[in-house]
C-alpha cells in the first residue's frame, strides 16, 4: 500500500536546485536522502529583475517494512479478497504495526476480532519482525475488557480460595490475563492445554509451611 503511505507522509519542498531541495527534505524528515523517496513536481525559471530557478518536489520517507515478506503477502491476499480494506503501516521499536481501515473493516472485528487476530498470527509466521494488527482501536478496548475480567476472576479466587479455569484464549489474550492476574497478591496463573488456543487456570498461591 505504498500509495496510501505516500499520501499520508508526503510534503512539498522548494529550492534553487535539486540538491538544495532534497537537503530541505532531509532536514524536515530527519533522514538521510537514501531513505527518502521524491518526485519533481515542477521546474521553472522566474524573472524578478534577474533570472532565478525554482524546483519543487514532493518527498516522503521510504517505508522499510514494505520490503517485509509479511507485508507483500498481505498485499497479495487483500487483492484477492472481495473486501474493501486498506491499511497503514507504522514501525516502532522493531515492531511492525498494521492498522486496517476501509468500508469492510467490520468483517475483521466480527466474532471478537477473530479475522484480525488470524491475520496477525499468519503475518507473524512470515515476518522476521514482530507484527501487530489493529482496527478501530480494537486492541485497546480488548485489553481493557480482559484486564477487568481477569482482575474480577482473581478477586473471586482470592475470596473463595478455589481455582478457576477460564475459556480458551489465543496467545495475545492469555498474555493480558497472565499480567493482570499476577498483579493481585497471592494469586497466580498457568496455561493449560496444547496448541494455539489454551485455557488459563487462576489459582491461589499456597503459603509454604515455615
Amino acid at each position: 500500500m505504498e500509495k496510501e503511505e505516500k499520501n499520508n507522509l508526503e510534503q512539498e519542498f522548494k529550492g534553487k536546485n535539486l540538491d538544495e531541495v532534497i537537503g530541505h527534505a532531509e532536514h524536515s524528515f530527519k533522514l538521510p536522502r537514501s531513505k527518502i523517496n521524491y518526485e519533481v513536481v515542477t521546474e521553472k525559471t522566474r524573472l524578478f529583475g534577474m533570472k532565478t530557478k525554482e524546483i519543487v518536489i514532493r518527498a516522503w520517507p521510504k517505508i522499510e517494512s514494505e520490503k517485509d515478506p509479511a507485508v507483500k503477502f498481505l498485499d497479495k491476499v487483500l487483492s484477492l479478497l472481495p473486501l474493501e480494506l486498506k491499511y497503514q503501516i507504522k514501525k516502532k521499536n522493531d515492531i511492525i504495526y498494521i492498522i486496517f481501515e476501509g468500508n469492510d473493516k467490520h468483517f475483521l472485528l466480527g466474532e471478537d476480532g477473530s479475522l484480525l487476530l488470524a491475520f496477525q498470527h499468519i503475518l507473524n509466521k512470515m515476518s522476521p519482525q514482530k507484527v501487530q494488527t489493529d482496527c478501530d482501536f480494537y486492541r485497546k478496548r480488548k485489553e481493557m475488557e480482559l484486564k477487568e475480567y481477569a482482575q474480577d476472576i482473581a478477586q473471586h479466587v482470592n475470596k473463595t480460595g478455589r481455582d478457576e479455569i477460564l475459556d480458551v484464549m489465543n496467545p495475545y489474550e492469555r498474555r493480558i490475563v497472565h499480567i493482570a492476574v499476577n498483579q493481585i497478591p497471592g494469586i497466580s496463573t498457568e496455561s493449560i492445554g496444547e496448541g494455539f488456543l489454551k485455557r488459563i487456570k487462576v489459582f491461589p498461591i499456597k503459603s509454604q509451611p515455615e
